[in-house]
Formats: structure tokens, sequence, C-alpha cells
């Protein structure tokens, strides 16, 4: 027996223990500390006085504020000015980091006197100051340390262990309310990341991590630093695991060792990931409440906050439009994935032209059309990160397009009639865009042109390109994605299938019977037809000052309400059918939905009145990535676009009334 019972504690003594960090509060206010030391606080200097345990605030931490001074004294105006630059800019800082400041000068100072600062620090609440620079003894309670500070962690605050000195990141934790993340992600400090373990209470919703922004310099390298970033949940991160909306997926494959050129190109510019973010299923189109069924689906915090949130890049889409936190959101669109969602809340979202950057290792839906996006709630701030992300787009246009075409067109895909108020603000919103590029919009039909210009072509528009999104996604997905995964979960599961959800999989099942090899050939041909037409005949044309000949534009989201909770038809198949919104899949063309402005309607979920967006559509020739972006940028400069707030459905529509905003905020920092 005794034997026993050492060889148990032998077990447990070899047994690993893994320090995940821990959540600690501090006025009020939540925060991970862990991951990876930034720092430390070095050997004492002779002859100064000990860190004394005093000093600590629990849990054996204590948080502290590093302040840069580049003058050879420090004075209580500065000191007063650098803080409250640091509350301006940053809300993970906050007063309780000042317990404990830390000065840096950036020369050999000759030292600083606690009496001049002592009414200031006193006001902070300050109890200890530690410099490199010797210190003048102790004054009105305020303990001065010299000390210096290994490696080179940047101005801001942080936590320090008191029994290493070890200096950690100051993450604070917000609640996923809307469900917009499938998981929060750290840094791993060695070019990967891990999951967050780190939650707060609350209904379903996971915690998110963010860093302080005062780590983070612009730099011309890196001029998205600082920039929080999701990323939809099909791109592959290194040292996390993928769901693509699927849970057997996600076990199946587990973690990646490799981050997707296109999210790695983002990092390497300087912008942060916070996290991966919800999908419908393998990037597919799913209704929220009906399709969703191995994940929940984001809620959309617009209106009465129980619309549906379109996909499929529904939680960056939800996440920009619910939380000031983050800056920037990637998702894909295949065939309306990007666009969807920023019409519904009310935000800037794009397709780009396809192939404007890798989509190595990502899910795929259909490498013919598969394309990544940005959101986010400021026009200039879009235009910016798209600028620095497409790596080989020419930038050398010198006027804006010459030609405004307004489409009146009805397709399958676009049909639902706007109210006569909405009708109205689109009309003076199209009064303003001519009015900045110095145009007469002229009203365009794409079907009535096709009629007159198809030549050889099949007369019937519709009738060419009604089944061949379908057919090709469907193709391509399944031979990709479905195949291999049925096959690979058979192999670790004994045999048995995996749970795909309605959507994906009744697409699938359509694939094998009407997506041939012939057939999807034939759907290739009839792209490459409508996409020359559209450049020689159609309004794709290019032009050597403008790069796009024309700027096409036509209603996206007309304000009209989408209940998350309606129960709809089974899914069949693929969406068939085409419209203004399937032509830039087809053409390959560059195009982004903005918002501008709202209309009411009476919610049956609040009994009250609420406000929901009203979106347009900007297009350019394929290949005008950064005119389109110019421009977008050079509107908002202008007010004929504007940017956006965060939502919150706590607070009753913080939409404007104006009708021609949406809750505009002061521009973010570009």
């Amino acid at each position: 027996m005794r034997f026993r019972s050492l060889l148990i504690l032998a077990g447990i003594s070899k047994a690993a223990l893994i320090d995940n960090g821990t959540v600690v509060t501090l006025n009020g206010i939540a925060y991970y500390v862990g991951g990876v030391s930034v720092g430390q606080l070095g050997k004492i200097w002779s002859g100064s006085p000990a860190l004394e345990p005093t000093t600590v605030h629990g849990l054996g931490l204590f948080p502290m504020t590093i302040i840069d001074t580049f003058n050879t004294t420090i004075q209580s105006d500065e000191l007063v000015n650098i803080v409250s630059e640091y509350e301006n800019d940053d809300d993970v800082f906050q007063s309780g980091f000042l317990s404990t400041i830390y000065i840096r000068p950036s020369t050999n100072i000759s030292g600083f006197h606690v009496a001049s600062l002592s009414s200031t620090l006193s006001g902070f609440n300050t109890t200890t100051l530690i410099s490199s620079s010797p210190c003048s003894e102790e004054a009105f309670g305020i303990k001065t340390v010299s000390r210096p500070i290994m490696g080179d962690p940047a101005k801001g605050p942080y936590f320090v262990s008191a029994a290493t000195g070890n200096l950690y990141m100051a993450y604070r934790l917000y609640d996923d309310d809307y469900l917009a993340f499938i998981q929060g992600v750290i840094t791993d400090g060695v070019g990967g990341f891990r999951s967050l373990p780190a939650v707060t209470e609350n209904v379903m919703a996971k915690s998110v991590a963010v860093p302080s922004r005062l780590y983070y310099t612009v730099t011309e390298d890196q001029p998205l630093a600082g920039l929080r970033l999701g990323v939809k949940d099909i791109y592959h991160v290194k040292g996390i695991a993928t769901s693509g909306g699927n849970r057997a997926y996600f076990y199946t494959y587990g973690t990646q060792n490799i981050t997707a050129p296109s999210v790695q190109r983002l990092i390497d510019l300087g912008a942060v990931l916070v996290g991966k973010m919800g999908t419908v299923q393998f990037a597919n189109g799913d209704s929220a409440t009906a399709d969703w069924v191995d994940l929940h689906a984001p809620f959309n915090p617009r209106g009465d906050g129980y619309q549906d949130p379109s996909g499929s890049s529904t939680g960056p889409g939800a996440g920009i439009g619910a939380y000031e936190w983050l800056d920037l959101a990637v998702g894909s669109d295949t065939g309306g994935s990007m666009r969807g969602p920023a019409g519904q809340q009310g935000i800037y979202g794009n397709r780009p032209s396809t192939g404007a950057i890798s989509m190595d290792h990502v899910i795929p839906l259909s490498p013919v059309s598969d394309t990544a996006g940005i959101f986010a709630r400021s026009g200039k701030l879009w235009a910016k990160a798209t600028k620095a992300w497409y790596p080989d787009f020419l930038s050398n246009h010198t006027s804006y397009p010459k030609s405004l075409f307004y489409s009146v067109s009805v397709g399958d895909w676009n049909s639902e009639p706007a109210s006569a108020d909405t009708a109205i603000l689109i009309d003076g919103w199209i009064s303003q865009l001519e009015g900045f590029l110095k145009l007469n919009a002229t009203r365009t039909n794409y079907t009535a042109k096709w009629e007159a210009t198809h030549g050889s072509a099949p007369a019937d528009l519709a009738g060419m390109l009604h089944s061949t999104y379908g057919v090709y996604i469907t193709h391509d997905q399944w031979q990709l994605l479905g195949q291999p995964l049925f096959s690979d979960y058979a192999t670790k599961h004994g045999g048995r299938q995996p749970y795909i959800n309605p959507g994906p999989l009744s697409r699938w099942r359509w694939a094998q019977e009407n997506a041939t090899d012939e057939i999807y050939s034939q759907a290739l041909k009839n792209i490459t037809i409508f996409k020359n037409w559209w450049e020689t005949d159609g309004y794709g044309g290019f032009d050597t000052e403008s790069c796009s000949e024309g700027l096409y534009v036509y209603a996206w989201g007309v304000g009209l309400p989408s209940y998350r909770d309606e129960y709809r038809s089974a899914p069949h198949g693929p969406p068939l059918g085409f419209g203004d919104s399937s032509i830039p899949i087809i053409a390959g063309t560059p195009e982004i939905v903005v918002p501008i402005g709202e209309t009411s309607y009476v919610s049956r979920i609040t009994g009250q009145t609420e406000y929901l967006p009203v979106t347009m559509a900007l297009r350019m020739s394929r290949g005008c990535d950064f005119a389109l972006a110019d421009l977008v940028s050079d509107l908002e400069d202008a007010g004929v676009l504007r940017p956006v707030s965060a939502v919150s459905i706590q607070v009753k529509s913080m939409f404007s009334r104006a009708r021609n905003t949406l809750g505009q905020e002061a521009p973010e920092k570009v």
C-alpha cells in the first residue's frame, strides 16, 4: 500500500504544471495577465532601497505605467500631459496603473526630485516611483527606487510580478455580447498564437483580450500598427484550430501550423490579431436560427438587435458593427459574403478584384471567386488598410472616373423595393455624389445594354448565368473540402460521417447531380463571356487617367427588417439567379458597400420605432481597387460619406436621427 502511494506521489511530481495566466480586476475592469514576459525590472542599483512587498496589490502582481520623457528633467506639467494623452488614446490604460510609475528618460539625465512632482503624484494616488536614473529620497509618502529595466518594453500600462520583476502586457478583457467571436487569441511570442485562456462571466459570451494601444507606433513599414484585428474563422492561424463554423472540422484537423499569408501580411503591417470570428459554415449562405446548427449565429447590433446579420462573414461584420474596441475585421467574399454583412450592419466592407491577395491556407468555397475583404467603421480607415494590404494594384490614377452610372436594374438577387422615404434618401445621396464628382448620373440597366450589345453570346443574360455561380461553388467546395473532410473524419471515427449544417450539405448533394465536370466547364466559359463583355461593351472599361472609366453605383440595402427568428424553407441547393450584386463575382471587379443613412421601422420585437441602415454599393473596373479606395477616402473627407459608430442594443439606437448619417462619430485615426 505504501509502495503504491509512493508511485502515485511520484506521478504527481512529474505532472506538467502550466501557468496559463490569471484574470485580475483593477478598479472594476477585468484584465488578463499572462503570456510572454516583455521585460524585467533588473537588479537594484547600489544604495537604492528594495521594492518591498507592501507595494504589491494582491496575487503577487502590481500594476505599473512606463512613461517616456525626452527632457533632461521631468516637470509636473509634462507628467500631467503624458497621463492625459494615455487616457485619451487608450482604453486599456486607467488610473489604477499609476500606483507605480516607471520614468524612462531617453537620455542619461542627472536625476530628478520627487518633491517637485509630489503634488501631481499624490493626485494620481502614486505610491512608488521607479526610474533608471537616480531619484531623490522618499518624499510625502512616495517611495522612490532606482532600478534598470531589462528588454525594451514600450510605454504604457503593465502588470509586474513582485517575485521575479517580469513585466506582462496589460490585456483588457471585453465581453463578446454579440457572439461575434469563436475565440479570443493572444500571441505566443514566437510567431504564432494561442487561445485566450480567460473568460469573464456572461451569458454564452466569450471574452476577448485587447492590448494597450500605447505599445504600438505607426511607421512606414507598419502603417497599421496597433489596430485591433479580428479574422473570419476560415483563415488558418498558427497555433489555433480553425472551425469553419463546423465542430467536426475543428476537432478533425486541430491546431494549425501556419498562418494564412493574407492574415500574416496584416500582422506584418502592424495589425494586432485579437480573435477568430464567426462564419456561416464553410463560408456558405445560412439564415440565422434556421440553419446555424453547430454554432450560434452572431447578433446584429443594429435596429432592435434581432435582425439577421447576413453572411457568410457574419462574425466580422457583427463585431465591427458592435465594438468600438475592434478596428478592423477580415472576411471573405465569394458571392456577397462581405457586402451582405456590411449592408446589414451599416459599415464599410468590400469585395476586391478577384486575385487581389493570396487565399492559400483558407477554407475554400471556390477559387473561381474567393476573395478577402476588410470591414471598418470609417471609409478612410478602410481605404488605408486595403491600400496597405493588397500588394499589386497600381495607384497612378490622376482623376476620378469620367462617368457615373446609377443602376436601376432589377434582378434575382436585388429585387426589394425601397420605401418612399428611403428612395428620397438615396436620391439625395446620389445628388451629393454628382456634386462631388461634377458629373450627372446616367441611369443604367445592364440587361438592356446586354440585349443591345451581346453579339454572338446568348441573348438571355439571366438565362446564361442563372446557375453559373451555383455550379462552380458547389462543384469546387465538394471536391476541395467536402470529400476530404468526409474521408478524414471517417478514418478517425470508424467510418462515421461528420455532421454538416443543412445549407452546405444541400449544396454538396446538389453538386453531385447538377455540377458535373461538363456543366462546370460550361459555367467557366460563361464567366469568360460575361467578363469580356463587361470590360468592352459593358460598364467595366479602363481609363489611363482614372483607372476605371466609370463609377457604377446601386442601392444595396434599403433598410427592410429581416428578423433572425423567422423559420424559412429548408435549403435545397445553392442560390440561383443573377443580379447587380453578382456582377463583381463574375466579372472579378472591386466593389464596396458603404452606409449613407438610416430608415425607421416599428419593431415587432421591441414594439418601438427602431432604425436600420441604408447602404449603397460602389464599383469600379477590375484592378482599380486603389482608385476606389482613394475615392471612398475623399468622399469621407468631403462629408459625402461619414464614419459610423458601434451600436449597443443596451443603449437604444445610438444611430443619429439625421437621415444622412449613421451615428456620426469623430473620424478614426488613420
